[in-house]
């Protein structure tokens, strides 16, 4: 037995239906596009818009002008595209604008080299637009990028708002501005004093930074100062604590806070100083005989810018009662002092 299977007749209707004109045409021009980016519309430009100088009866090409009327856009932006490719000729990518004519067309570079020569904001010719644009180059980005932030300052604000890595950046651009700009610096300076937070802020790592500084010197140095004042050298058991403790500071990260460690050695290293000192009889003595010359010395500068000239303006019997007490207990140090004075040998009482 024979099985007959009725296969679907096929028409015309069935297969692909025919490429559109159209359709090809935008895929053409979108390749054009994707392969030389703005260069495509910077060739009908430099092929249309006849150049500076160059009467209107010498061409078929017209002006920015003209060219942007015809374009519905600005002739400004005309413009933009018509130096872009003045640039590129003058470096020898393209041909210059009188070896062009209306509707002729030219090998062009890659999209990628476009926004070498293209400058998008009329803001890049100003100073002010300059600098930026030299400052974007020395950082190894395109100019149009910072261009770009420097115009939309409250994208900016947004970003920084948001985005901690974007606020890192920022911060450290602010610090390397301000090392060459005194007004930057003496307004961020307000600002700081200002808001208490960021008083409090400065105030806690001002310190923080004393204390790592503090411990940093008895491991550099070999030196450490005592609580009176003195300056003696460092045992080797507390400068290797000192070493101990900055390595633990170093080893930090960037963002982490330090002011826990450095309180932490930096009690640890007065401790042991006061230990070191006590430790030692001779130390301990030349302790002593500092702080008292210390204060001594300050008690004695504060008397002396006493002043009694006018003294009959401003006298009250409770001065004069102060002072005599002060005076008597000043008899006692003296007397205490004398009383301390060692014996004379007795060849000298002789």
């Amino acid at each position: 037995m024979t099985l007959a299977i009725d296969l679907p007749e096929t028409s015309a209707e069935d297969g692909p239906a025919p490429l559109s004109d159209l359709v090809a045409r935008d895929a053409r021009e979108f390749g054009v596009y994707a392969r030389t980016g703005g260069w495509a519309f910077a060739l009908m430009v430099a092929r249309s818009v006849r150049p500076g100088g160059q009467r209107a009866d010498e061409t078929p090409k017209v002006s920015a002008k003209e060219f942007a009327e015809l374009a519905d856009c600005s002739a400004e932006r005309v413009m933009r595209y018509y130096k872009a490719w003045d640039r590129a000729a003058d470096d020898g990518l393209v041909p210059h604008f009188e070896e062009l004519a209306p509707g002729q067309e030219a090998e062009l570079p890659d999209a990628d080299v476009w926004l070498t020569y293209y400058v998008s904001r009329n803001s890049a010719t100003s100073e002010r637009g300059a600098a930026i644009s030299e400052a974007a180059e020395a950082e190894g980005i395109r100019p149009t990028k910072a261009l770009e932030v420097a115009e939309n300052p409250t994208a900016l604000r947004a970003a920084i708002l948001a985005d901690p890595s974007t606020a890192r950046a920022a911060r450290t651009a602010l610090l390397d501005r301000i090392k060459e700009d005194p007004e930057l610096q003496s307004a961020l300076a307000r600002d700081v004093v200002r808001t208490d937070d960021l008083k409090k802020a400065v105030a806690s790592e001002s310190r923080s930074a004393d204390r790592i500084g503090y411990v940093r010197q008895i491991a550099e140095s070999g030196q450490v100062k005592t609580p009176a004042g003195q300056t003696i050298d460092a045992p080797v058991e507390l400068r290797r604590e000192a070493e101990r403790h900055l390595s633990l500071i170093d080893e930090l990260d960037e963002g982490e806070d330090a002011g826990e460690w450095a309180s932490e050695a930096y009690d640890t290293m007065k401790h042991l100083v006061v230990e070191t000192v006590e430790a030692d009889p001779e130390l301990r003595v030349q302790e002593r005989r500092t702080k008292f010359y210390s204060s001594l010395q300050r008690a004695t500068k504060v008397f002396e810018e006493l002043t009694f000239d006018d003294a009959q303006e401003f006298y009250e019997d409770d001065m004069v009662q102060q002072l005599e007490e002060l005076q008597q207990a000043i008899g006692s140090c003296i007397a205490s002092l004398r009383g301390a004075r060692r014996p004379a040998a007795p060849a000298e009482q002789a």
